[in-house]
Parts: C-alpha cells; sequence; structure tokens
C-alpha cells in the first residue's frame, strides 16, 4: 500500500471522513502551487473542522424543532413598533445564554414575536449552542404525558438541558392547577441554568387567569421569569393580515379590528 492510501485509511480510522474524502485534491493543488508542509496541513484541518461544524449545526438545528427557519435579517423592523433594533442586535450576540437569561415576547398575534423567539434561537445554534422550541400546548401535552407514564424526571431533564428553550404562545389558553404546576417546575428548574424565550399575548398583569386564577402559582412564575429577563413589547398590527388586506382576501373593517386589539398591548406590564 502506497503512502497516500495509507494516509487515507488512518484518516478513516481517526474517524476524520473530511481529510479522507479531500486528501488526493488538497494533496494535488499543494503540490502544483508548491505549498509548505504546514499549509498543506492547515487546509487539511480546516476543511474537517469545518465540515465538522456544519454538520454540527444540521444536527442541532434539526433537533430544535422550528416550525420553520427564521433569520433576524429577514425581519421587517419598519412594521413593527416597539421593537427596538439596537436591543435586538445586542441580544443577537447571545452573552444572554451564557448570563443565563430570558427574554420575553409582547404583543398580538401575527406582530413577529415567534418570528424574532426563533431568529434568536437559531442565530444560537449556528454558535453551536443546543435548542429547542415549543408552543405551550405541545409542551404541557408531553408534560403530562411523562407524568401518566412514570417518566416525569427524565421529561424534567430534557427541557432543562437547552441552552435556550423557545416556548411559543402563552396565553392562548388558560391552564388547570395540573398544567400550571407543569409550567411552574419547567421554570424553576431552567431558573439560573438555561435561556428561556417566551412569546405571549397578554400582558403580566394578566396572567393570573392563565395559570387558574392562581395569583400565588404566577406570581413564583413571574418572579423567575422577570428576574433576569428582557422584555420587548411589540405593537403594531398583525403582518399576515396585513399581506391578506394587501391580497384582497380580506377587508378593512377586518384589518381595523386587528389593529385595534393590537393596541391593547400598549398597557404598561407589570408583575401580578
Amino acid at each position: 500500500m502506497e503512502l497516500n492510501e495509507k494516509i487515507i485509511e488512518l484518516s478513516k480510522e481517526l474517524k476524520l471522513s473530511t481529510i479522507s474524502e479531500e486528501y488526493h485534491g488538497v494533496a494535488t493543488t499543494a503540490a502544483k502551487e508548491n505549498w509548505q508542509y504546514v499549509q498543506f496541513l492547515h487546509e487539511l484541518l480546516k476543511l474537517e473542522v469545518d465540515n465538522r461544524m456544519d454538520r454540527s449545526k444540521n444536527t442541532l438545528t434539526k433537533l430544535a424543532g422550528f416550525p420553520a427557519i427564521k433569520t433576524l435579517e429577514q425581519f421587517d423592523y419598519t412594521f413593527s413598533v416597539g421593537v427596538n433594533r439596537k436591543q435586538i442586535e445586542e441580544l443577537a450576540n447571545l452573552s444572554f445564554i451564557k448570563k443565563h437569561e430570558n427574554i420575553v415576547l409582547l404583543g398580538q398575534c401575527g406582530v413577529g414575536k415567534t418570528h424574532l423567539a426563533i431568529a434568536l434561537a437559531y442565530k444560537a445554534v449556528q454558535h453551536r449552542y443546543k435548542a429547542r422550541f415549543t408552543t405551550i400546548s405541545e409542551l404541557l401535552a408531553n408534560a403530562t404525558k411523562a407524568k401518566k407514564e412514570k417518566k416525569y424526571d427524565s421529561f424534567l431533564k430534557s427541557i432543562t438541558s437547552p441552552s435556550v428553550l423557545v416556548i411559543d404562545e402563552i396565553g392562548y389558553f388558560n391552564m388547570n392547577k395540573e398544567e400550571s404546576n407543569h409550567f411552574f417546575q419547567i421554570i424553576s428548574k431552567r431558573y439560573e441554568k438555561g435561556s428561556t424565550i417566551l412569546t405571549s399575548n397578554l400582558v403580566f398583569s394578566k396572567w393570573t387567569q392563565i395559570f387558574a386564577g392562581d395569583k400565588i402559582t404566577t406570581t413564583a412564575i413571574l418572579d423567575r421569569i422577570l428576574h433576569h429577563s428582557h422584555i420587548i413589547n411589540i405593537q403594531g398590527d398583525s403582518y399576515r393580515l396585513k399581506e391578506k388586506k394587501d391580497q384582497g382576501i380580506i377587508n378593512s373593517d377586518i384589518y381595523k379590528f386587528g389593529a385595534k386589539s393590537s393596541n391593547k398591548m400598549v398597557e404598561k406590564t407589570k408583575v401580578v
């Protein structure tokens, strides 16, 4: 076996798949361009690392369970009111993850809450942080199922492990006492251990109604969420309704009703 073949075999043995696949091509280029040995080695190792990084990002993206890929570059800052671009750009440096800080996005349906939540979590994935996306209904259904199957500890461990957990659509339905307790356990387990991004259509003063009217549980949950947090209160019209109006699918009266409802989110947020 010639030396080149031995190098490829050794690369495979060391699980350096990119080097084993790209060695011949890089070696040919190095010979033609008279590279130094150190440059040749650097190029091979760089290809291996870059390929592993790409595979890792793709795997993390799949595991995150995003309903769609959204990026910060795609977000329309001119449409939504209350989104401070500088604040979002600062969050995009991901220091909030290292500090285990939360992000709460408030606003009516269609103003871009979920887009920003996914975009920030996707940004985290691109930097090889583990992230997970879930709606509140899916999260509570999984918690209830785990409780019945006596796998609750494993469930809590799995929900605590991501560096970033996105919980979407809080406030679209009211929880019973058991579901409220599940949510409290999840928030408590992640408190100061991971970053949670939450979206809600309700200001904090109305969160008591979400948690079965229990002020004590609501206060305990908000205390942990808001202790280290960034609050973004988005105002404006529904982007989806605007698109339908522009296409002539809905009339102006329906669109104005959506805009009127959205303006109610201007209410000052406060802890109950």
